[in-house]
């Protein structure tokens, strides 16, 4: 298994930034009515959980990370805090049907009301958040240096992954045996409302939304996401994943690379295998551009796919 399947034998976990008690809302509308939450020292995660694959290995990748506080979002009866272990400790739970559209919409911007100040990293059950140097660093380490360079945002890609055995893996979730392609990622400018180029923004594409595109709505198409910034008063985020403020959108600053992350996703690939309009058509994920994921921010790196900028 991944090391981050037991993150409290990498890092050790707090036990006084847990509440007392769970922390329990019946729903996103009373979370957003709540004063005076807990969310501990440090930046906060959410995560929007759609079924029940792997949520207990998402909510440890993100503690062992160093996050001071998980708000998980789940219907009724599917995660509750008994299933976590230590981990509940650190967790918010939220009830709310998250198959309905506009939902990631509504809570991260449920959680930026909250949060004020805070940094802020949103996704769905079965992705994992890769910095660069992720394995000794903590999240609190890589955004400090972030703020140290005046900015306030860092530009994420989701990375597909996927199981190399179909037959084995029927959802295409395979922790163990995770693939992703190495190549066939492209940019293309990002037109304003005029239609001339936006500066230091592009759409990305590629992996599994790019080999299967006639399957995913062109909207869906982009793998880009500003999945880790730091929330302030009047900051939303929008439907297609990028927020209010455009400079928290771009890839860079003005005058020197700046850092990207990844979030490794099984999400695409489940929902190939899984949705009926395309499960049939969907015999297996690899081709002649496909290798291990080692769970490694090096390897990203060593791809391409994630930029240190001036971090070493």
């Amino acid at each position: 298994m991944p090391e981050f399947a037991n993150p409290a034998g990498r890092r050790q976990i707090d036990r006084k930034t847990g509440s007392d008690e769970q922390m329990i809302h019946g729903s996103l509308d009373d979370f957003a009515r709540a004063r005076g939450l807990d969310l501990g020292r440090g930046a906060v995660a959410l995560v929007i959980a759609e079924d029940a694959t792997e949520i207990g290995s998402t909510v440890a990748h993100l503690i062992g990370l160093g996050f001071a506080r998980v708000v998980l979002v789940a219907p009724d009866g599917l995660a509750d805090p008994g299933q976590f272990g230590e981990a509940a400790e650190r967790m918010i739970f939220v009830r709310h049907a998250t198959r309905t559209p506009g939902t990631a919409m509504k809570a991260v911007n449920a959680l930026i009301a909250q949060a004020p100040g805070r940094w802020l990293h949103y996704c769905f059950n079965g992705e994992y958040l890769f910095y660069p140097f992720c394995e000794s660093r903590s999240i609190g380490e890589a955004t400090a240096f972030v703020e140290e360079e005046r900015r306030y945002s860092i530009l994420t890609y989701v990375i597909d992954l996927y199981a190399a055995d179909l037959n084995a893996h029927p959802n295409a979730v395979a922790l163990d045996t995770a693939y992703l392609d190495r190549s066939g990622y492209y940019a293309e400018a990002r037109p304003d409302m005029n239609g001339h180029p936006r500066e230091r923004q592009l759409n990305f594409y590629g992996g599994l939304r790019w080999r299967f595109e006639e399957h995913v709505a062109p909207p869906k198409r982009k793998i880009d996401r500003v999945g880790l910034f730091r929330a302030r008063p009047g900051l939303t985020l929008r439907e297609d994943h990028t927020l209010s403020d455009e400079e928290m959108n771009t890839y860079a600053c003005p005058w020197h690379h700046s850092m990207t992350a990844a979030i490794c996703s099984f999400r695409v690939a489940k929902a190939l295998r899984t949705n009926p309009g395309s499960r049939h058509d969907v015999q297996g994920f690899l081709w002649h551009r496909s290798t291990r994921f080692r769970w490694s921010s090096q390897q990203l790196m060593e791809l391409g796919l994630i930029e240190p900028g001036q971090w070493f």
